[in-house]
Formats: C-alpha cells, structure tokens, sequence
C-alpha cells in the first residue's frame, strides 16, 4: 500500500525546495497542494516528481473522496505577506485553514510539521526563546504574524488538552529570515538578496533602509538570515526522527547585519561593495524588526546535530549557483 506525505504550499519558495528534497531522498509519493494558477511559480515544480498536485480550497473534499494513506504532512503553505493588512486574508489562511490541517492530522493520526514565523516575535522585547508560555505573552507587529501566534497558540491548547486533540507528532518551526532559490516570484517579498543582486545588475549599488533609531547605525539592523537548504534539511530530520512535539526556532543562531548580507551578495559576483542608504518607508517604520536572532538550544537537544551554512557560505552559493545561472532547486 502507497503511503503519502503531503506538501501545502507545495509551488511556492520553501515548499518547493522540499519537494526537491524530498526526491532527493526518494521520496516520489507526493500530495502537492497550492494554488497552482500562477504562471510565476510554475518553474519551482519543473522536474519534480509527485503522484497528486490539488489546489488548496478543494483539499480536504478530495481527501475525503480519495482517502489516500498518508504517512506525514508539511503544511508549509500560509499568506506570507508581511505588508497585507487585511487581516481576514491571515485569519482564513494562517488560522482557520491550518486548524483544518491540525484536525484532519489528528483524527487520521498522521503527523505534522507545519510552518510558525520569528514574525511572531513581534520587536524581540520578550526575547526569541521557543518556550511553550511565550506566545500568549508576544506582541506581533503585523497581521501576518499576529495570524501565525493565533494559531500557535491555539496549537498549544489543542496538544495541552491531550493526545485525542493533536496529531502523534507535531512541531511548529518558527522560520527566521529564509532566502535562497526559487523566491523569483515573490516580488517585494522575496529576500534582500534577491533584490540586491537584481539591483547590482542593473544599477551597481544597493539601496539599504537607514536606521531609524540612535542604537543601530545604518546598515546594522540585524537579523537572523537562514539558507533554505539548511531549514529543509531540519524538516526533513523532524519527519525521520520525530522528536518531543511542540514549537521549534529555526535560524541559526547568529545574527548579522544588511551590510553584511550586501557585502556578501557583491562577493558572490566577485565585486567590491557599493551601498547607499535610503530612508525606510513611512507605513513600516514603526513595525520593523531591528533584531533577531533564534534561540536553538531546543532543536539542538532534540538531537539535531547538522552545522547551519554560515551567512558568506550561504548567499555565495544562491548568488554564483542560482540567481547568476536563473537556477533552481
């Protein structure tokens, strides 16, 4: 009997690089999911092999009209844009459809690893620590993140009520910031690499936000920029090992700033660094992240024992590999 793994969001950035991963490894009895309508996400599939690919409003009527045997899930898929400010958009999506996934995961006894946000974090006055008491205490600082502590939250009292009300296993990552290949559809919100590759191209500089407050200079926001590769290697790990459940950072470890980040895109096309800095818009300046940095001691005494690819390893191989070539993963 075929057993399934099922990939929501399966056409978009990250879910896509875990389809590759996971042919990587074999893995071929896919349930993609997405909304497959989007002629720019289409390269992200090219030369994946899946059994299944069904669009996300009809989901769970084909799962209940197929019944398919599924071994594992990764709801990967959610509205990620951190400039929506309807916020309905994030309630339908982030909340009202991942409980759908988390019941269906539950009454089929089939584990889950879904995706949670640093988004959640709000400006890191309460620290990024992935303890379970922390998300009823955040204070996100846009509707997407608001959306994604909604539902961790709502994932804690599910899994503290008992094991009849959450999946065998489960663990929400809370991605930190994710660049790497097949983001080029995400316009405006793929990552600062991708647009300052696309800018030295075109221009010969990058353009960074000033800072807007007196204890960062400019270009020293920092923020905890994690390779694609690496966050699919650990979702992976948590579907062959499946640790104690429960709520996971996934960064690694280490903040660094946008100059560097810039600085290390220019050494990617072997060119010295030009940046000028600009002012940062007025509709984001009082929701922006200064710092971040994920806490990982959880994961790492969960067993997970792989080195995270440093910032210069990680943005030198999506610079020469994939955006200089138009590759993908």
């Amino acid at each position: 009997m075929k057993k399934y793994i099922v990939v929501t969001g399966a056409a978009g950035f990250i879910g896509s690089c875990l389809v590759g991963f996971l042919n990587q490894h074999g893995f071929t009895d896919l349930i993609l999911v997405d909304e497959f309508g989007d002629a720019a996400k289409e390269p992200n599939l090219a030369g994946k092999v899946y059994a299944s690919a069904v669009e996300r409003e009809v989901f769970f009527d084909w799962l209940a009209a197929e019944q398919p045997v599924v071994d594992f899930v990764f709801h990967i898929g959610a509205r990620t844009d951190t400039t929506e400010f309807d916020y309905s958009i994030h309630q339908h999506l982030n909340v009202e459809y991942s409980q759908k996934v988390w019941a269906w995961c539950t009454q089929h006894r089939v584990p889950l690893v879904y995706a949670s946000s640093a988004a959640t974090y709000g400006a890191g006055e309460l620290g990024y620590e992935d303890r379970h008491d922390l998300p009823y205490e955040l204070k996100p600082l846009n509707p997407y993140g608001v959306s994604k502590n909604e539902f961790d939250k709502w994932a804690l009292r599910q899994a503290a009520a008992g094991g009849v009300t959450a999946p065998p296993f489960w663990a929400g990552l809370k991605f930190f910031n994710v660049y790497g290949p097949n983001e080029y559809h995400k316009g405006r919100m793929a990552s600062v690499i991708f647009h300052s590759f696309n800018q030295i191209k075109k221009d010969g500089f990058v353009k960074l936000f000033k800072s807007h407050r007196p204890d960062f200079a400019d270009g020293q926001q920092l923020r905890d920029f994690v390779y694609v590769k690496d966050v699919v290697k650990v979702c992976f790990w948590l579907m062959e090992n499946r640790p104690e459940s429960g709520l996971y950072n996934l960064g690694t470890g280490k903040a660094r700033s946008f100059e560097d980040l810039v600085k290390a895109t220019f050494a990617g096309l072997d060119l010295p660094a030009r940046i000028e800095y600009i002012d940062m818009p007025e509709d984001i300046r009082d929701k922006y992240q200064y710092f971040t940095e994920a806490k990982m001691g959880k994961l790492r005494a969960a067993g997970y024992k792989n080195a995270f690819n440093t910032l210069e390893e990680g943005v030198i191989d999506y610079v020469r590999n994939y955006l200089a070539r138009k590759n993908y993963l």
